[in-house]
């Protein structure tokens, strides 16, 4: 798990247009032993974490990263894959504390350097479940479907658009196997997002309202997808539905004020705004679409003010600001 941690990090450097000489240089570090760190050989020291974390203004997300990657969890971990009928709720803890923060880290250091770990982390977690017995399955059923969902977001935000598509799929599947509404209704809405990235409004329309009408959503979620079904809707010139969707939006405001589920985390009151300033600005209603844009982009989390999925955000406010 040290050699997830040391490539996710590595990745981000390299996108960054430095090398691991050069981060050592510039943290006082020996470069052998970042080498060693980074290459998955050592584990990484708790004041290394946290250079490393305000050389890549990270946010806590590379410290919390290498908690997560520590011998203890790395052990847990293992000993579920060797014996899987004997799975406990620590093992399927350790997995879930893994993969919250892989996500947090995407919120920071961008799709691209999370890919392969992610990858390598849902095949592990996929074979789990595979020979899985036991009390615990099932929770381990909801993390397995949280990370395929994630490992399918990770490729849509990247643009790589088939795999991401199979795995958003497969995520639906398991997220049925797991009864769980919330994780359903969240890759629907990926969907519908990889959609809104390829240009395909009746696609975005389709995903979106899913989603809206899965059984058991949160109103947050909800209200999400109808905004963004209400943009798609605006983007095909049908104004009355896009109107009528995004009263729904509103009506949900009070209901979705509440604590979001877990797997859905970002949904927040001001996070809503950004697609309440997309389907605005596909009204042409500029100055709505502004106000909700602005708004939102300054209520983000400093963690989440860099993330490349808030670059759509950014450049719809540039248009409805320029319009």
């Amino acid at each position: 798990m040290a050699g997830e941690f040391g490539d996710s990090v590595r990745r981000a450097l390299r996108l960054r247009g430095l090398s691991i000489r050069g981060a050592a240089r510039a943290l006082s570090y020996d470069h052998a032993y970042l080498s060693r760190v980074l290459g998955g050989k050592q584990d990484p020291s708790p004041q290394l974490a946290q250079a490393l974390d305000i050389f890549l203004r990270a946010d806590g997300a590379i410290v919390a990263h290498a908690a997560s990657v520590t011998e203890d969890a790395g052990d847990r971990v293992r000993h579920a894959v060797s014996h899987p009928t004997r799975l406990d709720g620590r093992s399927v803890s350790a997995f879930a504390d893994v993969l919250a923060t892989q996500r947090r880290l995407d919120d920071v250091l961008g799709p691209s350097p999370l890919i392969p770990a992610i990858q390598a982390q849902a095949e592990t977690a996929r074979s789990l479940l595979r020979d899985a017995r036991g009390p615990h399955r099932d929770a381990l059923t909801d993390v397995v479907a949280e990370w395929v969902q994630f490992e399918g977001w990770l490729h849509a935000s990247a643009r790589v658009d088939l795999p991401a598509v199979l795995l958003l799929n497969e995520a639906l599947e398991l997220a049925d196997d797991a009864e769980s509404p919330h994780l359903t209704a969240q890759a629907l809405n990926f969907r519908g997002y990889l959609a809104r990235q390829q240009g395909r409004p009746r696609s975005v329309i389709r995903w979106f309202l899913a989603a809206y009408n899965t059984p058991g959503a949160h109103p947050a979620q909800r209200m999400g997808d109808a905004a963004q079904a209400a943009q798609g809707y605006a983007e095909i010139g049908r104004r009355d539905d896009a109107l009528r969707l995004l009263d729904e939006a509103a009506s949900l405001s009070d209901a979705a004020a509440d604590q979001p589920p877990g797997t859905a985390y970002w949904l927040t009151p001001t996070f809503q705004r950004l697609n309440l300033g997309l389907a605005h600005l596909s009204l042409n209603a500029h100055s709505d679409a502004a106000d909700h844009l602005r708004a939102g982009l300054a209520g983000l989390p400093a963690d989440q003010q860099s993330a490349a999925w808030s670059v759509e955000y950014r450049a719809a406010l540039d248009v409805a600001e320029a319009a």
